[in-house]
Parts: structure tokens; sequence; C-alpha cells
């Protein structure tokens, strides 16, 4: 299958031909659609066959190897296999995702420590961070976040040997999620020049100018050494 969302984040929609139907989700030769992980829910959307029915798409998750299934409504019976179909995604929604994908990579940039869990959400997002009992000033941090966006730095995504990664394993932030091995490469997400490296396979804006202004929520103890922090898109309000 051909993932098109991991060579261009920002393709909303593509032709594709219908491969498999199965409870699970309808498999493509190709698509646009992120499949639920690394903290990043999957996309929702639609596809619409050449009679122009559409069929909504719930959000997308991982098939086998690096497969993605397109779950139906229940009861809806699925376009047949090897019709031509137009795979559209709810781009406001992924691109908020995208936005604040990028941002959380900021945030571990400016908190260090490594993070136990995150999620990703549309409008509020949050990192949970292994640190004993720091001092954290939401101002402090906010006021440098929003610094990082404001530079506009470039995000670009390339790949390096797993070799790389074992000889740099500091690059990996994540303490209870690896990068998936077994490929020989993995890829990493590069935030202007040592502002943040470390491995990830989701979608994220261009720059980082694109998220726009955030502002830092509520900061939890959940442990002994693990803080969590929330971190907010200024536009939504809340």
């Amino acid at each position: 299958m051909e993932l098109v969302f991991r060579n261009d984040a920002y393709a909303r929609a593509c032709d594709a031909v219908v491969t498999s139907a199965e409870p699970a989700g309808i498999g493509l030769d190709r698509t646009v659609f992120y499949p639920t992980g690394g903290g990043q829910p999957g996309d929702t959307g639609r596809l619409v066959d050449d009679t122009g029915v559409a069929f909504a798409v719930l959000p997308a998750v991982k098939g086998e190897t690096d497969a993605v299934l397109h779950p139906l409504s229940e009861g809806v019976a699925p376009p047949r296999i090897g019709a031509r179909v137009r795979a559209e995604i709810d781009w406001e929604r992924r691109y908020r995702h995208m936005r604040m994908h990028t941002c959380l990579h900021l945030l571990s940039a400016v908190v260090g420590g490594g993070v136990t869990g995150g999620a990703v959400g549309e409008w509020k997002s949050r990192l949970d961070f292994d640190l004993p009992d720091p001092v954290l000033d939401k101002e402090v941090l906010e006021t440098a976040l929003n610094t990082l966006i404001d530079a506009d730095h470039a995000v670009t995504a390339r790949w390096i040997d797993e070799s790389e990664l074992d000889t740099n394993p500091e690059l990996v932030r994540t303490m209870s999620v690896q990068p998936p091995r077994g490929a020989g490469r993995v890829r990493v997400l590069e935030i202007g020049q040592a502002v943040d490296l470390q491995p990830c396979g989701g979608t994220h804006v261009a720059r980082t100018g694109e998220i726009g202004r955030v502002r830092i929520g509520k900061i939890e103890k959940k442990g002994r050494r693990n803080r969590r922090i929330n971190v907010h898109l200024e536009e939504a309000g809340a």
C-alpha cells in the first residue's frame, strides 16, 4: 500500500482501488488516511466511488504491516473489491492534528526529560514527562513555546539507518514506545537547526509558524515522577 501522507502530509485526497473489504475496514492500494498511532488520532473522511456514492470513513486504523484500514459505519455495504474510489480526508480536522503534533515536539524540546505518554487532539493535547519535582512555570513554558512557533522554523522528515539510531539512542525521547525496527531505517522529524530531532511517523506542518499561538493549560502531577502538561490552540477559546 502506498502511504501518500508519508511523503505529503498536505494531500487531501487521492485516487485508489479497493483491495479488500473486511469487517475491520476497507483496504486500498494507496491512501491519504493516517491511521491511529503514535498518539495521533486516525483520519476521518469518505470514499467516493465512480458512480458518486460516498462511504463515510470512521477513524482509520492500522492493519497488518504498513497497511491502513478504512472502517465504515456498522451495517453499511462496502464498495466492491476492484472498485475505483476517491479517498478524501476531513482536512480541517487533520490539519489541526498536524499543528498540535508539531507543537508537542516543540514542547518536548522546551521541557526536556523523557516523555512517558501523550495524546494529540484537535484543540487540546498533552505530554507526560518523567520529571521528579521540577518547578514548571506555566508562563515561562508558554513564552518559550510561542517563541519557537513564531520563529517559523522549517519542519522536515527524513529517514536514517537503524544503526544511526543505535549510535544515538538519545534521539528516542519516548520511554514507553520505541520506534518500529526491522525495516533497516527509521523516520525522524527535524525542526529547525538543532531545535528538535526524534523518531516520528506522524503528520506535521511544514513550518512552526503554521501552529499559531498556543497556551499552556493545567500542569498535573500524575505520579511520583510523572508530570502532565496540557497545551491548547488559543483560537479554540477553551
